[in-house]
């Protein structure tokens, strides 16, 4: 059950980014208000229904998840618009790179001399990718790399915060930050969207909505070493969607690149469970 949960979790996730992609008139600033919009309201709608406070107890955390996790989020959106959508995916997967050494220095968590070598053939796979790919430009780059690091302190935040709050909440206080971030850049920053566009936009916060509670419950459900590698499916998808939809071809140096950082963080995971 925990496997079909991630599965879908990892589908929307892909749609998402995907709409997000899609969505090239539209501003990064404007993607993230609707994004953000759309799954706040599941959110409270969620939280009234099941008769859970909103607030939490645990305020300035779940704040500083919220506004850690928006910066991420934005330059997620301004990388994709520069730099090829399966690319932009699968180096988002340095965070836990980042994470790792925040845990060290925040949590006092050890990282084995196998985790370093993980992390070092990561580093190895980024240099070939932006060698050999020249689509990759040093400020997508500098987007997709400053990304991964907040969602690094995303992640070593919320295990700071532990079982603490409940995860909606969590993430209730991330979407508010969003789209409070989101909607007051959008009016500087505003390109009115097609009839099309408004369509996808309105479909973001719903796909971000489900992604991220599916997470939660296949965490929930099922052993965090039997599901955690399935997240890393979302990197084969979208290179799938990338190639067929935005016909984004690579070159086999460029595979060699992504399959290093796609392969070395899983292979973290499998060791840390381990």
């Amino acid at each position: 059950l925990g496997l079909q949960y991630m599965f879908l979790s990892v589908s929307a996730f892909t749609i998402m980014n995907a709409c997000a992609k899609y969505l090239e008139a539209v501003t990064a600033y404007q993607i993230t208000f609707f994004r953000a919009l759309g799954s706040l309201v599941l959110c409270i709608a969620f939280l009234k229904f099941r008769q859970i406070p909103i607030l939490g107890t645990h305020k300035k955390l779940m704040l500083s998840r919220g506004i850690v996790g928006t910066i991420s989020m934005v330059l997620f959106f301004l990388a994709i618009k520069e730099i090829p959508f399966g690319s932009a995916v699968c180096l988002r997967y340095l965070s836990p790179i980042f994470a790792a050494i925040l845990a060290i220095i925040w949590l006092k968590e050890r990282i084995t001399p196998l985790q370093w070598s993980c992390f070092l053939i990561a580093f190895i796979g980024v240099l070939i990718l932006r060698g050999f790919d020249s689509r990759i430009t040093f400020l997508g780059l500098s987007y997709i790399i400053t990304s991964a690091f907040f969602s690094g302190m995303v992640y070593a935040i919320i295990r700071y915060i532990g079982k603490r709050e409940h995860p909606v909440v969590i993430v209730t206080y991330f979407m508010f930050c969003a789209t409070i971030v989101g909607g007051g850049l959008s009016i500087y920053n505003w390109n009115t969207p097609s009839v099309t566009d408004w369509y996808v936009l309105a479909s973001l916060g719903f796909f971000g909505f489900f992604g991220q509670y599916f997470m939660t419950k296949a965490y929930q459900t099922t052993d965090i070493g039997i599901v955690g590698p399935v997240k890393y499916m979302e990197s084969v998808f979208a290179l799938s969607i990338g190639w067929i939809w935005f016909g984004e071809g690579y070159e086999i140096w460029s595979l060699v690149g992504i399959f290093l950082i796609v392969g070395s963080m899983l292979l973290n995971i499998l060791v840390k469970n381990k």
